[in-house]
């Protein structure tokens, strides 16, 4: 599977940015996919993750309730919706595919990753 994603930029705190990966090669509904973030000079955390068939969510306790994932298996697609962004927000977030029991909230049950995409969050 080789994931891409985009849509980060430069945003005012308390505002919202969708992130986007886009997935191809094998099949992308038999994947667990998840979001994980990484701030400089520390370790890549996790952010959220979804199940196959998109039934189940999991959310890191600093974004529940203002994150938000979906996955389209149609269009080989998983979004990650921020809003009420804050500066703590800020770092390179990537999008992952993985398998295993649920939740896989660690980095390494992952088999595959995206190149990561950039969110600033100004105060």
């Amino acid at each position: 599977v080789q994931l891409q994603a985009c849509g980060g930029g430069l945003v005012q705190a308390g505002g919202s940015l969708r992130l986007s990966c886009a997935a191809s090669g094998r099949t992308f509904s038999g994947y667990i996919l998840g979001w994980f973030r990484q701030a400089p000079g520390k370790e890549r955390k996790f952010v959220a993750c979804i199940s196959r068939s998109g039934s189940m969510t999991d959310y890191a306790d600093s974004v529940k309730g203002r994150f938000a994932v979906s996955r389209d298996n149609v269009k080989n697609t998983v979004l990650l919706q921020m809003n009420s962004l804050k500066p703590e927000d800020t770092a390179v977030y990537y999008c992952a595919a993985g398998g295993g029991s649920w939740p896989p909230r660690r980095y390494d049950r992952y088999d595959y990753w995206g190149q990561g995409t950039q969110v600033t969050v100004s105060s």
